[in-house]
């Protein structure tokens, strides 16, 4: 989960372990698959990430204030090889969802696209 010192200080900052799988970790938070295949799996939830105490609900449970939120972790063949992709969705509830999400999303997008590049090539290093 935490394939290096700078991930793992950057999880232990938001109050996370950086122990287990990447999968794990994103059950751990409160994230429930929403689609589970073969080379694909999405997970989701509600709630307000801009405020650590507030906990997650289902995703199909969005209320006023709230985003829902996907995680996809996918494997797309490309010839004799296999791209591992992450990608994630936001939609706020509301404008009143919407513009807290969007500065915490200035502060924290950085560091989550480093923590998403870092996991891939990890992933990369360990199948050679």
């Amino acid at each position: 989960m935490a394939p290096d010192a700078l991930v793992r200080t950057l999880f232990r900052l938001r109050g996370l372990h950086g122990g287990g799988s990447v999968y794990g970790a994103i059950r751990r938070i409160g994230l429930k698959p929403l689609v589970d295949e073969p080379a694909c799996v999405v997970l989701g939830a509600a709630g307000r990430p801009w405020s650590p105490r507030s906990p997650l609900t289902p995703f199909e449970s969005a209320g006023t204030g709230q985003v829902r939120m996907a995680v996809e972790i996918s494997a797309v063949a490309d010839g004799d090889r296999s791209l591992l992709r992450t990608e994630t969705r936001v939609q706020a509830v509301d404008a009143s969802a919407r513009r807290p999400f969007r500065a915490y999303w200035l502060a924290v997008g950085p560091f989550s696209a480093l923590i998403r590049r870092r996991w891939l090539a990890a992933a990369e290093r360990a199948l050679r």
